[in-house]
């Protein structure tokens, strides 16, 4: 799933420009794609712009401290953890995306959740609200993947 996710970041410049659901599981599907995953990319991608396009005023105003709950930290883990901790110390994640990021981590069926795969979390995040992050946060979200091929920054 997380692959398809990547290369409709790497694809689509802005989530706008995808196609319909129907036609854009077409594409994926003839690009080489499981259809399975395919059907779960769309539903999470579906959940998490259902979400990102709501706003709370309680959470986007909130200055307290976030404690995690055993399942979360199950599911996270520590790196996971200081991660989100990390983005929103830099003001990269407000409260809100914090606990959008948190509630589609916890979607998934897997715990726990790799460190790679909290970063297309929030890369997915930022783009399905048309938020672009800078240079050094997108490194900080790709460049640790020496393996990888080099990402795309729209």
């Amino acid at each position: 799933m997380f692959d398809i996710l990547v290369y409709l970041y790497e694809t689509y410049y802005r989530p706008d420009a995808c196609p319909e659901p129907e036609a854009l599981a077409k594409k994926l599907s003839a690009v080489g794609f499981d259809d399975v995953e395919i059907s779960e990319a769309l539903v999470w991608l579906n959940d998490l712009t259902a979400m990102a396009g709501v706003e709370h005023s309680l959470t986007a105003a909130s200055t307290g401290m976030r404690i995690y709950v055993d399942e979360e930290r199950d599911v996270l883990g520590t790196d996971a953890i200081g991660f989100i901790q990390f983005l929103e110390s830099a003001k990269v994640l407000t409260p809100l995306q914090r606990e959008i990021v948190i509630e589609r981590a916890l979607s998934l069926e897997e715990a726990p959740v790799s460190l790679g795969q909290l970063k297309v979390i929030v890369l997915m995040l930022l783009w399905s609200q048309g938020k672009e992050p800078d240079a050094l946060m997108f490194d900080d979200l790709f460049g640790a993947d020496d393996d990888a091929p080099p990402r795309l920054l729209h």
